[in-house]
């Protein structure tokens, strides 16, 4: 298989593009790098698609490396054959290769291997011939008697245990009915336990549908059931059809031993083939989900860390709590803490009138702007409160309601423990509230991204596969934002192409030396900082008070010189787009670069220290609340979509429990994906249609009101 050519194909991309890209990657530079400064050799392929790439020439060279493999251990065996090495160089999937390989694979001991040792493999082969004019097989087989085996069945018996190993080693044949399983199967369910209908499992207790046309999230849904053992799962298919096709393989009609191999045949199919076909097709719609998965957590994850900042504003956060109490702690606009407290406002204690007093003291005394309050226990009742201190006492403060998934990761974590050796752990949850409304990018880096909760079913993903994709995820949007390098945590640097952890605190440990950096230049001198790091980091860190103003843009210092050369053409930075107007091709002949390397030169210049986040809309800030109970069907609601899955988006509202807008609720036209309307962070109108109290159920749609 060439490699080259495969992903040309499947990309839809140049070879001389992929080729260069394969390149870049073997020489070790990183995906943002490539993706920011080497355009002109990627066609400007984005971020996700070089990862998409990445990921894909990897799977391809393990198969390579997988499929060389298999051929030497056949070769070595002395059966390869020229219509073997043509089946292998024709496998398009692992799949495909494991099926030829089958038959060569070391063997454990099975019915037809004990069958073998017992000497009963000549009368197998004499049964496969089907000879029209052989005699009886009974009668054949008294020649294979011995002290193992005693009768002319048993010996029928251990040949039929060899034919149906050889009817299930057919590669071709497994292809051709794995394929006619999943065109035509069924997944069906039964319960497997009495009370499942007051179970989230309730639909599945007697369930079918077809393979082909099954959605990801019914089958995580169906698997994650399988696996608490609430429901059995199976493939339903008509074994008939294999059976025939398998017989046109096998079987010849009018033998004496024609029988005999129509029975070995269809034990071969429902005893090795099948079974195993249906492991396959679970693992590959398994597979396919999980991907599908990641997916929809990769998209929500990058609209959360994109959220834009509260910039310069001083917040009060809020980590709820009933007994232990609900944590404060206050910070400044560089979210510095400036103080830290514990209120008692809800049940058990209801220390109402001594909480607002400290939140007023604290409100007054450092110039709060903005309450932010988690969302985890005891929420809804905090909530109350706060709405009430700023009604009641007719305060200039907003409040907003902020996902603390993940701040308790990260205040008993070992980094929370170096920022904040003398917090309590609940007091730390509350710094972090606070500031990943400031800055959600800077805050949320600092924790593991499978802990943040904008996925479905991520917990029964596989998680090194996760991990590997949320953290490319974090690396893209850390550094498409850009990093302040005098000013940045050693977490958000650690995310930086280029730079490992220990790099990451060489910059903190030379910066605090020399009392920051000036230039980007001197990123150099730092300890394990090479000129291939360097390379890789530099066009991605910002200094704002540098000597040189390119230094707090995203130019590359490899483009330095022509950066400094089309501001000396402009005559004035304020002139640049008029300098060059259309002439971009010419512009960037006379500067010896890109095309897009030029935009790129102009957009950053044009705009030094630019935040990408600045362009959204800031987050929805609340002072009064809604319940539950407030809520009547026909309100029509602003709301921040918190999380979007296969089947729909949730949406805070302002009531505590978020809302769910199906995929059918959205707009009014066939869409595959709720991700095609709704992204996390958005700020959507919605319509509420239902409200069930009891179960904490709320059914919205976002048709006719958003246009």
């Amino acid at each position: 298989m060439d490699v080259i050519l495969t992903l040309s194909q499947e990309f839809n991309v140049n070879t001389n593009i992929i080729n260069n890209i394969i390149k870049l990657i073997d020489d070790g530079n990183t995906i943002p790098f490539i993706a920011r400064y080497r355009k002109e050799q990627t066609g400007s392929m984005d971020d996700q698609m070089l990862r998409d790439l990445a990921d894909r020439m990897q799977y391809l060279r393990n198969m390579e490396a997988e499929r060389e493999r298999i051929r030497t251990v056949i070769e070595e065996a002395g059966k390869l054959t020229e219509e073997l090495s043509l089946k292998l160089d024709n496998a398009k999937t692992m799949s495909e290769l494991e099926d030829i390989y089958l038959p060569f694979r070391p063997k454990r001991k099975t019915r037809a291997s004990v069958a073998r040792d017992r000497g009963l493999e000549p009368l197998a082969e004499i049964l496969l011939k089907q000879d029209t004019e052989m005699p009886d097989p009974l009668e054949i087989a008294k020649e294979y008697l011995n002290d193992e085996v005693p009768t002319p069945e048993e010996a029928l018996q251990g040949a039929m245990d060899i034919i149906a190993e050889e009817v299930s080693f057919d590669a071709d044949l497994r292809k051709r009915i794995r394929n006619l399983v999943f065109m035509n199967g069924m997944l069906k369910t039964k319960a497997n336990v009495e009370n499942i209908k007051e179970t989230v499992y309730s639909m599945y207790e007697e369930y079918s549908e077809p393979i082909k046309r099954i959605a990801n999230h019914r089958l995580l849904a169906i698997n994650r059931a399988e696996k608490e053992e609430v429901i059995k799962v199976t493939i339903d298919f008509d074994n008939d059809i294999a059976l025939n096709i398998i017989n046109k393989v096998f079987v010849k009609d009018s033998s004496p031993a024609t029988s005999y191999i129509k029975d070995a045949a269809e034990d071969g199919f429902t005893r090795l083939i099948f079974p195993q076909i249906e492991r396959e097709i679970r693992n590959d719609l398994t597979d396919k989900a999980n991907e599908s998965s990641i997916k929809v957590f990769n998209k929500n994850l990058y609209q959360l860390l994109m959220q834009p900042p509260l910039k310069n504003k001083r917040v009060l956060g809020f980590d709820p709590g009933y007994r232990m109490g609900c944590k404060l702690a206050a910070v400044d606009e560089k979210g510095d803490v400036l103080t830290t407290a514990v209120i008692y406002p809800v049940p058990p204690f209801n220390k109402t009138a001594e909480a607002e007093k400290i939140v007023l003291k604290i409100a007054k005394e450092f110039n709060i702007e903005i309450f932010a309050i988690g969302n985890g226990t005891a929420s809804h009742e905090t909530e109350e409160f706060v709405a009430s201190v700023i009604s009641d006492n007719k305060l200039d403060v907003s409040y907003i309601v902020v996902s603390e998934s993940g701040a308790s990761v990260y205040s008993a974590s070992k980094l929370a423990a170096l920022e904040f050796p003398d917090f309590d752990v609940n007091v730390r949850s509350a710094v972090s509230i606070a500031r990943r409304l400031q800055d959600p990018l800077a805050e949320l880096v600092k924790i593991d991204p499978k802990a943040i909760g904008v996925g479905q079913y991520q917990h029964d993903m596989p998680q090194a596969r996760l991990g590997e994709a949320l953290d490319g995820v974090v690396e893209q949007c850390v550094n498409m934002v850009g990093v302040e390098l005098n000013t940045a945590s050693s977490s958000l640097l650690s995310r930086v192409a280029g730079i490992n952890k220990t790099v990451a605190q060489n910059i903190i440990d030379f910066r605090t030396e020399v009392g920051g950096f000036t230039n980007r230049k001197q990123l150099l001198k730092v300890k394990k900082l090479g000129n291939k790091a360097f390379e890789q980091c530099a066009g991605f860190l910002r200094i704002r008070d540098s000597e040189n103003i390119l230094d707090n843009t995203g130019v590359h210092p490899e483009s330095y010189e022509p950066a400094s050369k089309l501001i000396q053409l402009s005559g004035d930075i304020e002139n640049i787009k008029n300098f060059v107007g259309e002439n971009y091709a010419a512009v960037a002949e006379k500067l010896n670069i890109g095309v897009p390397t030029l935009k790129d030169i102009i957009d950053e210049i044009c705009k030094p220290g630019r935040d990408p986040r600045d362009e959204l809309p800031k987050p929805l800030l609340k002072k009064e609340i809604l319940g539950i109970e407030s809520l009547k069907e026909g309100m029509v609601l602003d709301g921040t979509v918190r999380n979007v899955i296969d089947f729909g988006a949730f949406v805070d509202i302002g009531v505590h429990e978020d809302g769910l807008v199906h995929i059918s609720n959205m707009v009014d036209r066939f869409i595959k994906h709720p991700s095609e309307v709704v992204k996390v962070g958005d700020i959507i109108k919605v319509k509420v249609i239902s409200v069930d109290i009891a179960k904490k159920r709320i059914g919205l749609t976002m048709k006719e009101i958003n246009g």
